[in-house]
């Protein structure tokens, strides 16, 4: 609850970071049967020209879970190395005081993962890979993004993804002469 306060009373620009980043989320694959649910950490930077605001690397390390099941659905772990881009937020809405607004933008993430599995229920095989796009909507360094993921093995998969993030600016040194 606190990181997601932190996160509406951060103003958009702070997505828009020229220093390091520090990735926190929660993933989810959505659908019926198994899912993959996970949590995520990475670090990112800020990019200062471009469409694309920001780039990251992140780990995602979660479980295979059978939605079906009300008691014991759990089968397996999953890791996965995740390289994304973010582009830039376009504005859509403003609020709070006229020196420091809060805004809100949507912006399109597009990740590709690398996953190894332990007792996948998928039947993709293990190692797998994903291409996900996701668009997004952003209050500060908040973020719920949402949209199709492929997963690519020895099958193909396609299944809808939920993506919970938060972005958090590192403090950067200044130099001293």
């Amino acid at each position: 609850m606190l990181a997601a306060l932190a996160g509406l009373s951060t103003p958009l620009a702070a997505q828009e970071t020229r220093g390091g980043l520090l990735t926190l989320g929660l993933a989810y694959t959505v659908g019926s049967g198994w899912q993959i649910q996970g949590f995520d950490v990475g670090y990112g930077r800020g990019l200062r020209s471009g469409p694309i605001a920001a780039l990251s690397l992140g780990a995602r390390l979660g479980e295979f879970i059978d939605q079906r099941a009300i008691i014991g659905g759990s089968q397996g772990f999953v890791f996965g190395a995740t390289l994304a881009a973010r582009t830039r937020a376009l504005t859509i809405a403003e609020f709070g005081s006229d020196t420091a607004p809060s805004r809100v933008g949507v912006d399109v993430t597009v990740e590709t993962t690398g996953y190894a599995g332990a007792h996948s229920p998928l039947g993709i095989g293990s190692p797998w890979g994903a291409v996900s796009v996701l668009p997004g909507l952003r209050v500060g360094g908040f973020g719920l993004v949402f949209g199709p993921t492929a997963f690519f093995g020895t099958a193909t998969l396609v299944r809808a993804f939920l993506g919970v993030r938060f972005d958090v600016p590192l403090a950067r040194r200044e130099r001293h002469p």
